[in-house]
């Protein structure tokens, strides 16, 4: 579906060979999610007191932040999704704790693949030398999702939410792409924050590198949608960010390029007509240990750390707001926040 008109020759993608997905053996089932109520339950995550002080000061920023009606937004990479973290996602969503939700396509992936049949995340070492990685049929729904709603003028996320909730939209898709071998609707849309989001109006953004995704690898994969509809979401994101004027949080979980590049921008794009951002609060989940004094040494490893330079320090400082890093695994330290959350907000 890649047009081109050039003097080079083009992979010819047509030729490419796919399975049922049903066939294909997955590491992550409902059974691994991890539950909102198996967190408020269970015993408290063990975190040096350092970093639980910051996890407190985080969720306290938050909880203020929605108080006063200011944004709360939350960029992730794939990760938290891949690790049975999206129900997490998903409440703080119903709760009104997050105002928009941000990921690169990969994210959006694993969650669609939830909602589709309880399962994702393909073993790659074994797929990959058979040229099976990547190449289950029903990324064609996710593609035409993309493509058809591009075509009547969404984002997006907007348009994987109306492909999982909207019967009349995923009707329209189907009638497309879906063969007798396939499933005719979403199994699990009970899992998935694309879903959530969409049922509560709460803009969801897919931030997309051409290339980078499985959905790619497919006869029809369209770029132009693809990237369209992304920089429909990115602008979404930025009307979000020029809200930030007086005060907001910006978090930034296990995404260590895209998020912070994409907040840089929008910050800049919202400073450039009359909306700078002031007095905000950053935090970035990471795994990777920290130096701040490093961030302005070009010489220095950490200084192209991009989510620690931008997210936690360049950021806040350039607006006169605060940075935190927090340190360590998210599957301890995003339900030590959504604990911290509910504490808070009083459950």
């Amino acid at each position: 579906m890649v047009s081109y008109q050039g003097k080079y020759e083009l992979f010819d993608a047509s030729r490419i060979k796919t399975y049922p997905i049903r066939e294909r053996p997955n590491r992550v089932t409902l059974t691994d999610l991890v539950t909102p109520e198996a967190v408020l339950d269970g015993p408290e995550p063990t975190l040096d007191a350092t970093l639980a002080d910051k996890v407190s000061a985080v969720a306290d920023a938050m909880v203020a932040a929605r108080a006063a009606n200011k944004p709360v937004i939350f960029f992730m990479g794939a990760h938290p999704v891949k690790n049975g973290l999206g129900l997490l996602i998903r409440d703080l969503i119903r709760r009104d704790l997050v105002t928009l939700v941000a990921t690169n396509c990969a994210g959006a992936i694993h969650d669609f693949e939830l909602a589709m049949i309880g399962a994702t995340s393909e073993t790659v070492p074994n797929a990959l030398p058979q040229g099976r990685f990547g190449m289950a049929y029903e990324f064609c729904y996710f593609n035409e999702a993309v493509r058809t709603g591009f075509a009547e003028g969404l984002g997006f996320g907007e348009s994987l939410g109306a492909m999982i909730c909207d019967d009349a939209f995923r009707g329209r898709v189907l009638a497309k792409v879906q063969r007798d071998d396939s499933p005719a609707s979403f199994a699990h849309p009970e899992v998935s924050y694309l879903a959530e989001a969409y049922q509560r109006s709460v803009p969801l953004t897919v931030h997309a590198t051409i290339g980078a995704d499985v959905v790619d690898q497919h006869a029809g994969f369209d770029a132009a949608a693809k990237g369209g509809a992304s920089g429909r979401d990115f602008l979404i994101y930025t009307n979000e960010v020029a809200k930030l004027t007086d005060g907001g949080v910006v978090l930034n979980v296990s995404c260590a390029v895209t998020g912070p590049e994409v907040l840089l921008k929008a910050i800049s794009m919202a400073g450039n007509t009359g909306k700078p951002a002031k007095g905000i609060t950053t935090a970035d989940f990471d795994l990777r240990p920290a130096r701040p004094e490093a961030m302005t040494d070009e010489s220095e490893v950490y200084y192209y750390y991009r989510d620690q330079k931008s997210i936690v320090t360049r950021v806040p400082d350039a607006v006169g707001g605060t940075g935190y890093y927090l340190q360590g695994d998210h599957r301890d330290t995003l339900p030590a926040l959504f604990r911290a959350l509910v504490r808070v907000t009083g459950g």
